[in-house]
This record gives C-alpha cells, sequence and structure tokens, in this order.
C-alpha cells in the first residue's frame, strides 16, 4: 500500500534506520538507579502543607452537615475545606449529556458512592493532616442505594440526581442500512446477554497533586501526573471559574503507570487547587492505595444484549445491540466515552452492512467510571465475539470458517463501516493464515482431541478485534441528537503537536504534547528524530515534561486511545522535517547545490553524489545562531520548529450519526486455549497466540512489552479483577487481599506474531497496539472456557467459584451443622443485608470457672478491660452500655461511638453479645453466641459470632476483615480468662482508668526510628 509520507526538500539516509530497530530504553537508566522523578519525588515549594481527603462511608445519603471544629483545633491543621466552601470559588463540571446534574469538586447536598470526598483537611504534614481527619464529624442520613444496572431502571428505584428524575441520564437509538429487514429475511437469529464487570488499572504509582493559588491576576498553577485528554483541561478552568491562561498544569518527568485511570486525576487537581486557596498555601496530595481503588475510578460494567441476523453458511446480515453502561454516582467527563469511542466500529473486523443500536447511560451508587485501558473496546468484544462463537455452535460450523466469511476483505480498504468508521487498512485474512502457520493451530487441535478422549476439560477459543487509535475528539458527541449538535458547533480532529530545535552546540532537542507513563516515548522520538537528521539517537534529547503556559498543545493533547505512534511520533517526523528542511537551504548555499539533493547521514550534511565535500552536522546545524547574518535569502532565523497534524478523515458525525471514531484501526487475532480443573476450577492457559497488524512498527521491543503488558492486564480482566460492592452500596475489594491481579506467576508469556499493513491516513504508517489484548484477551479466555464446558453463558472474571458453578459440583454440607445454625441465629441479630458480611466461630480455655467468666462480663468495669481498644464505658441502661471502641483493620484505624449490649442471659451456661456503632469510616454491627463449660477446672469458653461493616472499613477486604475479627475476638476472651483468673485469685481485676488503646500501625512503625508521636 502506497503511504502518503511528506519528504520535503532534503533527504536522510544511512546504512540502517534506527526506526523499526529494538533499540534499548533511553528512560530505564535512571529508573533503574533510583534517580526517576516520579510526582512524590519533585520537590515543592516551601512552606507547602499537605492534605487528607474525608470520604463519605455511605454509598447514598444526605449530607446534612459537616462538624470541622476539633479537626481545626488539631495541632499544625491550617485549614479545613468542605463543600459550603465551593460555591464561592467554583462551579460543579461540566456534564457530556443535556441532563440537570450537578457534580461539584465536593459533595454539597448528598453523597452518591463510598469513598465521595466531603472534606479536605489541610495540615503541616501529611501525618497530621490524617489524624484531624479523623476528628472531622459528617452527619448522615442514610437512603436506599442503587447498586446495579436492573435495580437503577426499575420505576420505583431510588433517583441519584433529583434534578433529572431518572437513573437512566442519556438514552438513544441508532440505526445504519436496514437491520429489520435484514432479520426478517435472516435463516437464523442467535442472540447473547453479556455482562462486563467492572474493574481497574492499580498502576505502580498513585494519584498526586499539588496545587497553588497564586493571585486573582494569576490564578493557579497545579502539577499532577495527569495523563490527559488536555480536553479536560477546559473542564478544570471551567469549574474553577478561571479562564484557561489563569490555570496552568504541568505534568511530573515520569509517571509510575497509569493505563487509563489517571484521567480522574482532574477531580482532585480541582479539589486541592480549591484547598490550596482556602489554606493560602501550595497544597500536596498524594493518594494511597484504598483511596485508588475506592474513590478514583472504574471501567465501565456493561450490561448487552447482542442480537445477529445470520446465513445457514454463518455469514450475518445485520446486528443489534440493545446496551446498558453503568457510570456509578456521577457521569463524569469524559463519560459517556466508553461507549462512544467504539461507535463507529461496532461491527468490528467484520463486514456487516446493517446495525441498530440502543444505548442507556445509567447512574448506581458506586465509583464514577471512566476511562481504563482499552475502554469501550472490552466492553463491545465481549459481547460480539462471545457471539460469534456461539453462532459457530448453534450452526455446528469451524469458527474460523465463520471468521473468513465475515472478515472485511483485503481488497475493500479503506473500508466505510455501517456506523461510519473509516478502517484504514488491514489483512485480516492473512492474519488466519499466520495464526495456522506460525501459532500452530493443528497441534492445539490434536491436543484437544486427546485431552478430551481423556475425560479433561481442554477448550480452544477466538477473537478478532479492530483496535481503534487516535481518537476523534467529536465522537463523544455522538451522544448527542443531531440538533443539539448543531446548537453546540462541530467538534472534531485529533490535533497533534510537536517541536523540534536545536543549540547552539548542534544538539537536538524535542518537546512532545503528550504524558508518557512508561511507555517509552523518549526513546522512541529520539529514533525517529536521528532518522530525519542522520545522526545517533543519544544526540537527541526528548522533554516529556507537559505545560499547558509554555507547550504547542491542543484539547486532544495527551496519552490515551493508542495515539502516541502514529500522532505524537508522526508529528515529531512531521515537526523535524520541517527543520531539516531549513538547515537544507542552509547547506546548499554552503555546498553550493540544490536544496532536495542535500543528503543527512551518518553525522555528516552533503550532496548526493559527492559524500567527500562535506559539513559535519553539529558545526553546519550550530552556524545559524552564531551567523544569523550569513543565512541564505528566504531563509528565516531560529533553529526551532513546531509541528501540528490531524487526520483528514476525522469529521464531526454526521446528520445520520455515522461518526469515524478514530483516525486508525489496528487488528489483533488471538487463540487462546485452555485446561479447566473440574475440581477446583481452577482454569490454566496452556497456549495463548495474538496476532497483531499495528502498521508500521516503529520499535518492535516496545511493541512487545505493550502487548505483553495488555495480555497481563486482559488476562486479570477474564479470571481475577471485579470490584464488589454491597447491597448497601458498600465496596468490598479496597486492598489487594481481595481485588486480585496477576503476578508473574499467573501470567503465560504469550507468542505474539507481527504482521504490518502501514496506514495511509498517518505520517509515519502506524498505528496504536498498547491496548489491543486487553480488547481480545477476555473474549479470548472465555471462548475457551466456554468450549472446555460446553456452556452458552459465562460471566467475567472467572473465578474458581464461578467455574465450579458452571460445572455443576455440589458443594458438600457443612461439617458443623449446629455451628453454622448458630452464625445463623448470630446474623438475625444483624442489619440487613449490605455491607461487608464476617463470622468468626471458635473456642478457648479459660483459667477461671464459668461463674467467674459470668461475672466478669456483667461488671462495666471489668468487661472495659476485657473489650480490646476500650477507651470508656457507660452504663445505659439494664446490661447495656456506651462505649468509645478503637478498633484497627489493616491500614484503617477506626474510633467508633459503640452500644454493647448482653442478652438471653443464662448463667453461667450462656449469653448473647451484641455490638454497634458508627464511626468517621463507617458502620459495624454484630452479635454472637458464647456459651461456657466447665473443664478441667476451668472453662471452655465456644464463640459463635456473626457480624457486618460497611464503608471505609468494609473496604478492606474480606480475608483482612475476617484476620481481624479472629484476632480481635481471640484478644477479648484472651483477656476476659486473664481478667477471670485474677479475680479468682483474689488478684485486682480493674485499673484506675481504661487501658489505652493499641498504638496503629504507622505510630509503631515510627517507633522502631525512634520517631516519638
Amino acid at each position: 500500500m502506497e503511504m502518503k509520507v511528506p519528504y520535503p526538500a532534503g533527504q536522510s539516509a544511512g546504512a540502517r534506520p534506527h526506526l523499526g530497530r529494538p533499540m534499548r530504553r533511553i528512560e530505564d537508566v535512571a529508573l533503574l538507579t533510583g534517580r526517576g522523578q516520579f510526582g512524590d519525588d519533585v520537590g515543592v515549594k516551601p512552606g507547602t502543607l499537605y492534605a487528607a481527603i474525608v470520604r463519605s462511608p455511605h454509598a447514598h445519603a444526605v449530607l446534612k452537615g459537616i462538624d470541622s471544629a476539633r479537626a481545626l483545633a488539631a495541632p499544625g491543621v491550617r485549614a479545613v475545606l468542605t463543600g459550603a466552601d465551593l460555591a464561592a470559588w467554583s462551579k460543579p463540571f461540566v456534564v457530556g449529556v443535556k441532563a440537570q446534574m450537578e457534580m461539584w469538586a465536593l459533595a454539597v447536598d448528598k453523597v452518591r458512592y463510598v469513598g465521595e470526598p466531603v472534606a479536605v483537611v489541610v495540615a503541616e504534614s501529611r501525618y497530621l493532616a490524617e489524624d484531624a481527619a479523623d476528628l472531622l464529624h459528617a452527619d448522615y442520613e442514610q437512603l436506599a442505594p442503587v447498586t446495579g444496572i436492573n435495580e437503577a431502571i426499575l420505576a420505583d428505584a431510588p433517583v441519584l440526581h433529583e434534578a433529572v428524575g431518572s437513573n437512566v441520564v442519556s438514552d438513544r437509538s441508532f440505526r445504519y442500512g436496514d437491520p429489520e429487514a435484514a432479520f426478517a429475511a435472516a435463516d437464523r437469529t442467535v442472540e447473547l446477554t453479556v455482562r462486563y464487570p467492572r474493574n481497574s488499572c492499580t498502576p505502580m504509582e498513585c494519584a498526586v497533586v499539588v496545587a497553588d493559588w497564586l493571585s486573582e491576576e494569576e490564578g493557579y498553577d497545579v502539577a499532577s501526573n495527569f495523563m490527559g485528554p488536555f480536553s479536560l483541561h477546559t473542564v478544570m478552568a471551567l469549574a474553577l471559574r478561571v479562564p484557561g491562561h489563569k490555570l496552568r498544569h504541568r505534568t511530573f518527568p515520569d509517571s509510575g503507570g497509569s493505563f487509563g485511570v489517571k484521567h480522574a486525576v482532574f477531580q482532585y487537581a480541582v479539589l486541592m487547587c480549591l484547598a490550596s486557596r482556602k489554606a493560602g498555601a501550595p497544597v500536596k496530595w498524594t493518594e494511597d492505595r484504598l483511596e485508588h481503588l475506592v474513590g478514583l475510578t472504574s471501567a465501565t460494567n456493561r450490561l448487552s444484549t447482542i442480537r445477529a441476523a445470520v446465513r445457514h453458511d454463518g455469514r450475518i446480515t445485520a446486528l443489534s445491540y440493545d446496551q446498558f453502561d453503568d457510570c456509578g454516582g456521577y457521569l463524569r467527563a469524559p463519560e459517556p466515552a466508553t461507549f462512544y469511542r467504539m461507535h463507529g466500529v461496532l461491527t468490528g473486523a467484520y463486514a456487516i452492512p446493517n446495525l441498530a443500536v440502543r444505548n442507556r447511560v445509567v447512574l448506581t451508587n458506586k465509583t464514577p467510571a471512566g476511562l481504563v485501558r482499552g475502554f469501550g473496546g472490552p466492553q463491545v468484544y465481549i459481547a460480539l465475539e462471545r457471539l460469534v462463537q456461539r453462532i459457530a455452535v448453534e450452526l455446528e460450523l469451524d469458527p474460523l470458517d465463520v471468521y473468513r466469511r465475515n472478515f472485511i476483505p483485503a481488497d475493500a480498504f479503506p473500508y466505510r463501516a455501517a456506523a461510519g468508521a473509516l478502517i484504514d487498512s488491514g489483512n485480516y485474512q492473512r492474519a488466519l493464515e499466520l495464526m495456522h502457520s506460525e501459532g500452530r493451530l493443528a497441534e492445539l487441535y490434536a491436543k484437544r482431541d486427546r485431552a478430551r478422549a481423556e475425560g479433561r476439560l481442554y477448550g480452544i477459543g477466538f477473537a478478532a478485534i479492530v483496535e481503534p487509535s487516535i481518537s476523534n475528539m467529536g465522537y463523544i458527541t455522538t451522544v448527542l441528537p443531531k440538533e443539539a449538535r448543531a446548537k453546540a458547533g462541530p467538534k472534531n480532529g485529533a490535533i497533534a503537536s510537536a517541536t523540534v530545535g536545536i543549540d547552539p552546540l548542534g544538539g537536538i532537542n524535542v518537546v512532545i504534547a503528550s504524558a508518557p507513563a512508561g511507555q517509552g516515548h523518549r526513546t522512541v522520538c529520539s529514533q525517529v528524530v536521528a532518522d530525519v537528521f542522520g545522526v545517533e539517537p543519544d544526540q537527541v534529547a526528548v522533554n516529556v515534561e507537559f505545560d499547558t503556559q509554555k507547550d504547542a498543545w491542543s484539547v486532544a493533547a495527551g496519552n490515551y486511545s493508542s495515539r502516541f505512534a502514529a500522532a505524537v511520533a508522526g508529528t515529531v517526523h512531521l515537526a523535524a522535517v520541517k527543520l531539516r528542511d531549513k538547515l537544507a537551504h542552509i547547506a546548499a548555499a554552503q555546498l553550493g547545490a540544490d536544496a532536495q539533493d542535500i543528503v543527512f547521514a551518518g553525522g555528516q550534511v552533503y550532496a548526493a553524489g559527492n559524500p567527500g565535500s562535506s559539513l559535519a552536522f553539529l558545526r553546519m546545524a550550530a552556524s545559524p545562531h552564531w551567523a544569523p547574518g550569513l543565512l541564505p535569502e528566504g531563509v528565516a532565523p531560529g533553529m526551532r520548529e513546531t509541528a501540528f497534524w490531524t487526520a483528514e478523515s476525522l469529521q464531526a458525525p454526521d446528520e445520520q450519526d455515522r461518526v469515524n471514531t478514530s483516525a486508525a484501526y489496528g487488528f489483533a487475532f488471538d487463540v487462546c486455549a485452555v485446561e479447566v480443573d473440574r475440581h477446583t476450577g481452577r482454569i490454566a492457559i496452556d497456549r495463548y497466540v495474538t496476532t497483531h497488524d499495528a502498521g508500521k512498527i516503529l520499535n518492535p521491543a516496545l511493541a512487545d512489552g505493550q502487548i505483553r503488558g495488555a495480555f497481563a492486564q486482559g488476562l486479570g480482566a477474564a479470571l481475577m479483577e471485579e470490584f464488589r460492592y454491597g447491597e448497601d452500596g458498600s465496596f468490598q475489594s479496597g486492598t489487594f487481599a481481595d481485588y486480585l491481579v496477576p503476578t508473574t506467576c499467573e501470567v503465560p508469556e504469550p507468542q505474539i506474531i507481527h504482521m504490518e499493513t502501514p496506514s495511509p491516513f498517518t505520517p509515519l504508517g502506524a498505528k496504536g497496539l498498547g491496548e489491543g489484548n486487553n480488547m481480545s484477551t477476555p473474549p479470548c479466555i472465555a471462548n475457551a472456557v466456554a468450549d472446555a464446558l460446553g456452556v452458552k453463558d459465562v460471566t467475567l472474571p472467572l473465578t474458581p467459584s464461578k467455574v465450579m458453578d458452571l460445572i455443576g459440583a455440589d458443594e458438600p454440607p457443612p461439617s458443623k451443622p449446629h455451628a453454622a445454625a448458630a452464625v445463623q441465629a448470630a446474623s438475625a441479630a444483624a442489619p440487613a443485608k449490605g455491607g461487608k458480611a464476617l463470622a468468626a466461630r471458635g473456642e478457648v480455655m479459660l483459667g477461671a470457672p464459668p461463674e467467674t467468666v459470668f461475672a466478669v462480663l456483667l461488671d462495666p468495669q471489668a468487661l472495659a478491660q476485657v473489650i480490646p481498644g476500650c477507651n470508656a464505658l457507660e452504663p445505659a441502661g439494664g446490661n447495656r452500655y456506651r462505649a468509645d471502641v478503637t478498633v484497627g483493620v489493616g491500614m484503617i484505624k477506626a474510633r467508633y461511638q459503640a452500644e454493647v449490649a448482653l442478652s438471653e442471659l443464662d448463667p453461667p451456661r450462656s449469653l448473647r453479645l451484641a455490638g454497634s456503632g458508627l464511626s468517621a469510616v463507617g458502620s459495624a454491627r454484630g452479635s454472637g453466641i458464647v456459651t461456657l463449660e466447665p473443664a478441667d477446672g476451668g472453662t471452655l469458653l465456644r464463640y459463635d459470632y456473626a457480624a457486618e461493616v460497611s464503608g471505609k472499613v468494609a473496604a478492606v477486604g474480606s480475608r483482612m476483615l475476617e484476620g481481624a475479627a479472629k484476632i480481635v475476638l481471640n484478644q477479648l476472651f484472651e483477656q476476659l480468662g486473664k481478667t477471670a483468673a485474677n479475680r479468682a485469685a483474689g488478684l485486682p481485676t480493674t485499673a484506675a482508668a481504661a487501658p489505652a488503646p493499641r498504638r496503629g500501625l504507622w505510630q509503631r512503625l515510627l517507633a522502631l526510628f525512634g520517631v516519638k508521636r
């Protein structure tokens, strides 16, 4: 295919180009020697303060008020920002649909998800801010939550935003071709209902923001590890009520990963700007892992019903999508991007002329959703590629025949899809051939036959995906009817920019409008520029620190949607060519040659055919700095050029709602072979092969690294990763104990096969590939498991428990029916279902008789010493007490105002111990039966206890909570035994004051280093 690559006057030549070679990353030396400059490494101004965010423990509640007096009186506290402060300095974030919905940087009237910020405490250190945050009291009136799509769309569902009047904030239908006629004429109709779960990316580095309110004249200066798109700079400026030039936004030199989620940092950039204004000093906030999981963002979970009109030979003539996207508590910009990024290419890699679509955006009491690697692609392809496999199964066809008959023909590119995507290049049939030859499909088929003959569960799955790159800035406006689009004005394009300059010693400097998060942008840009000027990459310096006040940029700037290789690196090439052409005219005057004959190669500049008479590049390139008066006529001074580029094919949606959502479209075709253990439900990947067409490959080593990373992330989505919420909206996946991510132990090495069909629409012929396997791997694994088990419906993630349900294994009965019954009885006294449910049972020997143990439990002073972390205990009626109790679970410390009650007294044999409490981080409630039996001169105490917790404590996950519950109960009964034994021996059992609570984890760690607090 002929590439439209501009090469004006001047040529670059050499023995071997740097592009296309697996050059080692120039970023790695600094990173591997500890010299990286991540957000928390960068120095701050003297006097910078530190922020701690107070977050809602409830999913849905009226925020009645906030008492910050105790927090403000705490040592080192300089300010507390609450929703009451916001109206004076800010306004709600803009919303991508026409709905009366307000999302402020802090909750102002209601909270709509667990983890929603309600206040910011600003102090002289992070520790002081965290301690003071525990003293802030927010008054909530809990409301019924909405925790799922099916519940949210009910007519009588609680409404999150009363002004909207519904939890469905957008409902749009689209029709392309004649889908009704195609379905009426179809030989068969195949249908599936599929869910894609909420998950995240868990980068190594969480969010970091440093914000500084300068003055009314200068506005705000904020640095963050935001990764773009910088269209949200406009959203931030509007929210802060300042013009764009009064919001300077900068990025740090390094970023420890993003994979999409750091787009959500923009909300916290605004929040810290307001905190700085309130405190009158710069403010720094560093997100911890629990905050990241509970409150930053997640992939949009989708419920899709997809149908295909099919001929007997498997040819698909029409598709119909009915889709719901759960965007959480707010439709936060840039959502509903997840719906519409893929809209133009909903027919995938297939030549399907007819398409019907209905998209509904739904709100629930969960964290607002947003951009997670491949956003839109995983949600589309889990439905489309599962459907393709079902077509093969139901029509009893070879899946590869179904692919072959439906793929876009190789001679049809550029191909206009039904919904408007202009798919630039490809040869999908060639990918099938490569999978047969290099992927050794015949071996996998033979292995499956042998495994099944032996009674093993072995399956093979496929997935074919089109990977969009360089998003059209107008695609999101497809959510609006054409009349609303016309009123707002057209939006389209994907402007990229880059600057290349030469210094007075001939060194080359590059500045790009992107914000890399570990991909190796500096390496590739140095290769691009080195090829243009005929020098070595180490003669090129690439600056990736982004500054909205200094750098050339536009709203499409940033690091997202696989735009680097095709758009950013391509624009670097264009800027370098502009500067090279200028040098060619200067060199031509010195060499007595025509500019178009000047060659740049091997660090020399010479006329074609006369390499013996050459100029050293360093000297010649520097000369315009030192002698601008000698420049040839018509050549302007200055050795610096900036280039802007956007694809001509990226137009605004047309009146029929067709839209080319991206400038280039890569392709991946995967095969996965799995074996399922029928006894444990565990899935072992036997082989994974992925074939990629990303146009021109700029650096094969970096390309393979991106593929491996996306594969690992896609595997996590397929097998492990899911945000879980209780029926009360409590978040239950707040640590890596319960939110499992794949490690090197779980991720096999995929076989990678490359093919290249260069794009005619990008400067270097390159397309994106960094997101492809996050789109293809989940359906590929799902198809393999469905094939192994012979089932129609599979739901991600395919955890062992879900797989066992699919296999149909019977669970054995409980080994101790009486214990299960006791737990069930104890649960009856707990709150209604919703929070994190816990159960603990056990037995312990106490060195005192039952009568003495029972007496201790009825003595308030003794009971205060028995309860772990009890700061105070006051009688509140018959065998009822008010307590002040501090409980620590992992990284979470909570001080509860609690009630403790003893009931069902049968002295000295049994009683029920119940408690409930409320703290700034959530609520807790539990009840349990305690029995006492005489044994060996002492007491055998047995307990069966059930409890529920909500809010931040619930987020630490069931594994850590269950362990903590057992520890707390063991401490209680151990202390009970000691106190009872002392009483039996006539020794003192009470102290003058209740024991001090156990020091927290941070206090103990600091004490190890001699730091006292």
